[in-house]
């Protein structure tokens, strides 16, 4: 039973009490609850599960104050250390969830606030024997990951010149006998290993005490690790060379040997490996630290009548700043004055310059050409785009793929195994093997330990993840959610929003048909005036083209959208509709006279759109938007790729139909309402399989929602990029293409070093327990064991920064 108080949201009054308390009792698990209006806390005695509180909550309209806390971990050295410190984490009162990303060395956790702190959580990791930090707001420092660099090499060198003494005296007599007769004629072999004995005892004492201080206290915490691998291994090796140096008597005849060349050498081995492992890590997450340095670090502002460098921090909403040629912009805002070419190539993955000058928006991070410019600030701190972009990928990066869940359970027990195996391996030496047995069933044992690597094991995944994703958002690409890395690659389908995705979203008035009765002029003023509280991309085409023709627009009154449908309005006493056919068809009103006009214009790729005054159908208009230029090229790159793509549109059969022949497109869903997208994705996924969708607009929210892949293109509203799972910031469609590509090529590199990790594992264990050696195969050192077990987790790694030299998978287009 677990007592918990926390905060909640929404409490007004006493019935807003009556009703949460109710909420709260009707949860599984819970014995008691009381809620406290006056600072609004709940109070409740639990024993289940808290996602069951927060739920009831939830659903009740008084939701569970929730935050979350990233924090910098400390000396975890495998997969091992990572499950220990997620469950010391989680097990505190009030977490919901704690996840730990071994290649960043983060823990992210989320909790309900007033239960618990994150001083609390930093007790907690460090009670579990892993000391950890608060992320600080710009992410993790390079300095921590350069400091534990620096450390590593310093242990290796000072273990390398310890170690090489005793390495060439025991090993070199065995490779080289002359030089062993000259050792036995010129030295006492009693002092030779005694000398080992000193030299070892500082190499263990000194570099490799790191394993003994944390290896044997997980051990009998019972969560035995990596480094309690190394340490009973070696620590075996030590103890045994001691007794055969100063009491070897107390062995049996002829076992008497010393290994202190194995403790030390393993050591210096698998520091080597950290050491490489450690530099490893710290390119693993270069993409984060470009992205932090793009922000400079003060800001050019007008205050106090001119113009003063500020610290960035300060720069507030509405101040006015100068951009001269070359610097990074400061923040987001809008152009006041000047001309400029900026590059936004960091936003966009594109290198040509953008034009710049009046009212166009500028980002935060993006480098300003040979031009000077005043800018408005209008985002600023974690609001710009800048910011959130990191704060994506970093999420994005500690996120546990679902692929990992199968790499969690194996790892949650191999180091007990491997113990077990080892301890096998010895007394099955020790009763079968050849004389000096004992002698023989150390050695073997302890190469089994030293031969187990977890370390890869738990690098496998993240590590991926970190490089895939980093590259991802420096090629414009941003992964929202760590599921659709995995998810992406298994779309079958990729349906796409037609407006503002396939086309440029800029439609303009083409054709106008008018009715004998009536005035062109007129009819489009009227139109016009209708369709100017629209926000619609072809509403603004109409108003475009009569404001371009200079007509004065009247106020509209009663107006209304009906979605999917078009627009209904009285401009000047007149009712004036302004839609689809399907909207006229609605409204029961005869559009049959201009049907064939309708037609003809549909069947060009036009959208027609019709105009009714006082129920009368007076007028058929066409609307063209012209087709990205990167659009068709995309669908062949998918189609090459074994792809399916569709399109749906809510306009005319005939339309969608003309548009799909000149892209190229497999599937057509037309005449589509924006609740209908969520159906038509539920058919394809039926027909096909995993779905992705692409889309932009308000009303293609629910669709990315519902689809098994969502992606939003960056340029749309913000609607539309929370609903989605992928990220395009340039807007260009070609990042779809690179979006599959990056999740082919994250999930085969995972598959990769899960299959080197595990593999390795699989095929050397054996070897090391000497299995090989009744059909006259070799024995495994366990100086070997340590050196292919530190190379395997630098293959892991360095297999992962492969992904960095990825390139988009389509090339530039330029617009003709």
């Amino acid at each position: 039973m677990t007592t918990l108080t926390f905060q909640i949201e929404g409490l007004s009054c006493a019935g807003c009490v009556a009703r949460a308390e109710k909420a709260l009792g009707s949860a599984a698990g819970v014995q008691a609850a009381q809620v406290n209006l006056a600072d609004e806390t709940a109070r409740v005695d639990v024993d289940g599960a808290l996602q069951d509180v927060v739920g009831a909550l939830q659903k009740a309209g008084y939701p569970a104050r929730e935050q979350g806390v990233v924090l910098d971990v400390a000396q975890m050295t495998c997969a091992g250390c990572v499950r220990r410190v997620e469950q010391a984490l989680a097990n505190g009162p009030g977490v919901l969830s704690a996840e730990v990303n071994f290649a960043s060395e983060t823990a992210t956790v989320r909790y309900l606030e007033g239960a618990i702190t994150p001083e609390d959580l930093l007790a907690l990791s460090a009670k579990a024997g892993y000391p950890a930090q608060l992320q600080q707001a710009e992410g993790p420092t390079v300095d921590r990951k350069a400091d534990e660099v620096a450390q590593l090499r310093r242990d290796v060198c000072i273990a390398a010149v310890l170690a090489l003494p005793v390495f060439v005296v025991e090993m070199g007599a065995h490779l080289f006998p002359p030089f062993h007769h000259w050792l036995m004629a010129h030295f006492n072999m009693s002092a030779v290993h005694m000398a080992q004995w000193a030299l070892t005892t500082i190499l263990l004492a000194g570099p490799g005490r790191q394993f003994y201080l944390k290896g044997f206290p997980a051990l009998f915490r019972g969560a035995p690790e990596m480094n309690s691998l190394v340490a009973i291994g070696t620590g075996a090796a030590y103890v045994f060379s001691v007794v055969s140096t100063f009491a070897p008597g107390w062995l049996p005849t002829g076992t008497a040997n010393v290994y202190f060349e194995a403790a030390a050498v393993i050591v210096v081995l698998i520091l080597v490996g950290r050491w490489m492992e450690a530099r490893a890590k710290g390119r693993t997450g270069e993409a984060i630290r470009q992205l932090m340095q793009l922000q400079p670090p003060v800001a050019r502002v007008e205050r106090h009548g001119g113009v003063q460098e500020v610290p960035i921090a300060q720069v507030v909403v509405g101040d006015v700043l100068h951009l001269r040629p070359g610097e990074r912009v400061a923040v987001d805002g809008h152009v006041l004055d000047g001309h400029s070419y900026v590059d936004e190539s960091m936003m966009s993955g594109e290198p040509t310059p953008v034009a710049k000058s009046a009212t166009d928006a500028v980002v935060g991070g993006t480098i300003n050409g040979q031009g000077s410019l005043r800018y408005r600030a209008e985002k600023v701190g974690a609001d710009t785009i800048l910011s959130q972009i990191i704060t994506m990928v970093r999420d994005t990066q500690g996120a546990k793929l679902p692929v990992q869940a199968r790499v969690d359970r194996i790892t949650a027990v191999f180091v007990p195994v491997v113990i077990g195996i080892s301890a096998l391996t010895f007394f099955v030496w020790l009763m079968v093997g050849p004389q000096p047995a004992f002698g023989h069933s150390v050695v073997a044992a302890v190469a089994v330990l030293i031969i187990a690597c977890p370390c890869a094991m738990g690098l496998a995944t993240p590590t991926s993840i970190m490089v895939g994703t980093g590259r991802a958002a420096q090629l414009g690409v941003l992964f929202r959610k760590g599921e659709a890395l995995q998810g992406a690659q298994a779309c079958r389908v990729v349906a796409f929003d037609k407006t503002g995705t396939l086309t440029k979203g800029l439609p303009s008035l083409t054709d106008f048909h008018v009715t004998p009765s009536h005035f062109a002029d007129e009819v489009l003023r009227l139109a016009a005036s209708v369709e100017q509280g629209s926000e619609h991309p072809l509403a603004r085409a109409l108003v475009q083209a009569a404001e371009t023709r200079g007509m004065a627009l009247a106020e509209c009154t009663a107006f209304e959208a009906h979605v999917g449908f078009g627009v209904s309005g009285t401009v000047q006493g007149q009712r004036v509709m302004v839609g689809a056919q399907r909207f006229m068809a609605a409204e029961k009103l005869d559009a049959s006279h201009l049907h064939a006009q309708a037609a003809a214009l549909a069947e060009q790729g036009k959208t027609p759109i019709f105009v009714a005054v006082d129920r009368g159908v007076v007028a058929v208009v066409a609307v063209s938007d012209p087709v990205k230029p990167s659009a068709k090229a995309t669908i062949k790159a998918l189609q090459a790729r074994g792809l399916s793509v569709a399109m749906i549109s809510g306009d005319a059969r005939q339309t969608a139909k003309a548009l799909a022949a000149q892209l190229g497109v497999d599937h057509v869903v037309a005449e589509v309402m924006p609740a209908g997208k969520v159906d038509a994705i539920e058919t394809l996924r039926t027909r096909f399989g995993p779905v992705a969708f692409v889309g932009d607009g308000i009303n293609d929210a629910p669709a990315l929602a519902a689809a098994d892949v969502g992606v939003a293109i960056g340029t749309g509203t913000d609607v539309a990029i929370e609903a989605a799972d992928v990220v395009l910031m340039s807007g260009d469609v070609r990042g779809v293409v690179t979006a599959y590509d990056l999740s082919q090529r994250v999930m085969r590199n995972i598959g990769q070093n899960l299959f080197w990790a595990f593999g390795y594992n699989v095929a050397l264990i054996p070897v090391a327990a000497g299995v090989l050696v009744p059909l006259g195969g070799p024995a495994l050192s366990p100086m070997f064991g340590a050196g292919a077990m530190a190379l395997s987790s630098v293959f892991v790694l360095s297999n992962a920064l492969r992904l960095r030299r990825v390139q988009p998978a389509l090339a530039e287009e330029k617009e003709v």
